[in-house]
């Protein structure tokens, strides 16, 4: 299997993506960073068992913007072209953040095409709590791009992981979005999380689904896992005592160990 490709799309963009591994398909789809790069420490466990794509999204890293709205139905629509370009017909689904709303919207506009879904650390809904934060940091990353940075890296990461891990926080800065256009990317990102809102269909979802969060979460909290699995009709849920918004990376091991006895049961 090619492990990378570029995916065009009919409103001019490019998605650059990572396709590895063999077996049960396996679509990792990233947060409000929308990188391949986030998944990386989960690829090499599951790619030993399965067929793992993974993307940059519209805008991001490797993948030029195209000229379609940011919207979340538009990133899952982007998602279902890569399936298309990549010849997978139906896949699991694990989004995690932003992620977990585009794998949602998947799972309402295209069920035949999902086989499981994973929501991990995302929402359902809007709500105020999420309105609030994510408007101020909106506001802070056209006044002071290196403080939106430097405070996204104090919201994701567990204190005790980032204090031992402080060159993630200088990537996180060498990364800042200093440009207008790349601020304009970011900006067009937050509008469209703040603006998804599929409470009133998750219902319709009959997937086996299993939801993940972290009790320590201040930047989608363990309280919106919990609603979110109350909306699902097959929703398991396991709450980590600890990991904050990026469990996936902090505490990987625990992850994987809870992921792949679900996807094995």
């Amino acid at each position: 299997m090619n492990k990378s490709f570029i995916a065009p799309l009919e409103d001019g963009a490019s998605i650059a993506g990572m396709d590895e591994g063999e077996g049960e398909a396996i679509f990792l789809m990233s947060g409000l960073g929308g990188t391949a790069g986030f998944w990386q420490p989960c690829v090499e466990v599951l790619s030993a068992h399965h067929r793992v794509l993974r993307i940059d999204q519209r805008g991001i890293a490797a993948s030029s913007r195209g000229t379609a709205p940011c919207t979340i139905a538009q990133l899952a629509r982007d998602c279902l072209s890569v399936m298309d370009a990549r010849g997978v017909d139906s896949a699991v689904l694990i989004g995690h953040s932003t992620g977990g709303c585009i794998a949602q919207e998947i799972a309402l506009i295209a069920p035949e095409r999902v086989k499981r879904l994973v929501l991990s650390g995302t929402w359902g809904k809007k709500n105020r709590y999420m309105r609030e934060l994510f408007s101020l940091r909106r506001n802070m990353l056209v006044s002071d791009p290196r403080a939106y940075a430097s405070t996204s890296a104090f919201l994701t990461f567990e204190p005790s992981w980032l204090n031992a891990n402080w060159s993630r926080y200088e990537i996180m800065l060498d990364n800042a979005p200093l440009t207008g256009a790349e601020q304009h990317i970011v900006q067009e990102r937050i509008d469209a999380l703040l603006d998804f809102d599929r409470g009133a269909d998750l219902h319709q979802i009959k997937l086996p689904t299993l939801i993940l969060g972290s009790r320590d979460d201040v930047l989608v909290p363990a309280f919106l896992q919990e609603q979110l699995a109350k909306l699902l009709p097959h929703a398991e849920i396991h709450l980590f005592s600890h990991g904050a918004h990026f469990f996936p990376i902090t505490r990987t091991e625990a992850f994987f160990q809870i992921l792949i006895n679900w996807l094995e049961s």
